[in-house]
């Protein structure tokens, strides 16, 4: 049964003189084509808001409104969503903190980047942005098919509100049971260059 989750020295001045050459010296070759590929990767991208209504149904885990709707924050999360402006509350929640709802729901806004058009002309706002292959992942411990239906109604009603490619779903519930290792969702996702994708232990 789901609830919600919890309120996660001066180096010598030789040393420093040995850094000094170090940082001046020639950046290697290889280094050097490494960053020029990352470059050539980066597509221009711009912030797009969306709007989120989710009500979860299922039969083998049980969410209180409270953990339904940090889960859902964390999979926008590891699905490119923006953390600074992400809006996300409980809908119609009739249990007390922490207790089981049978059909918790989520609402709210969020903005995941989206590729600029070829015709666009470049801006400001335009964000360096590269694709990531990302896993749904919402707990730190391997699935015991404890999120296997969360998972399932991701995949359709969250996956087509990002931008995502490449999306692969493998499908393994059994109502009632925990069949391991549950459904994994695996996509590609744009997120701007330099920035990490989360996982469940760092959200």
């Amino acid at each position: 049964m789901r609830h919600a989750h919890p309120s996660l020295f001066v180096p010598p001045l030789a040393l420093l003189g040995a850094c000094a050459l170090i940082a001046t010296a020639e950046v290697p070759a290889d280094a050097r084509a490494a960053s020029d590929s990352a470059a050539a990767q980066a597509v221009p991208a711009h912030w797009v808001k969306k709007k989120i209504y989710f009500v979860y149904q299922g039969f083998t885990a049980h969410y209180s409104c409270e953990g339904l709707r940090d889960d859902i924050r964390l999979a926008l999360l590891q699905l490119g969503a923006r953390r600074s402006d992400m809006n996300v509350r409980e809908l119609g929640c009739t249990t007390g903190l922490g207790v089981p709802n049978a059909a918790p729901g989520v609402t709210g806004t969020f903005s995941v980047l989206e590729p600029a058009a070829d015709s666009q002309a470049p801006s400001a706002e335009a964000v360096k942005a590269r694709w990531v292959a990302v896993r749904v992942q919402l707990n730190p411990a391997p699935s015991f098919g404890g999120d296997c239906e969360l998972i399932d109604q991701i995949k359709q009603k969250i996956i087509p509100l990002v931008t995502a490619r490449n999306v692969k779903f493998t499908e393994n519930c059994i109502p009632h049971q925990l069949q391991p290792p549950g459904s994994q969702l695996q996509a590609e996702v744009l997120m701007p260059v330099g920035v990490k994708p989360v996982s469940p232990a760092g959200n």
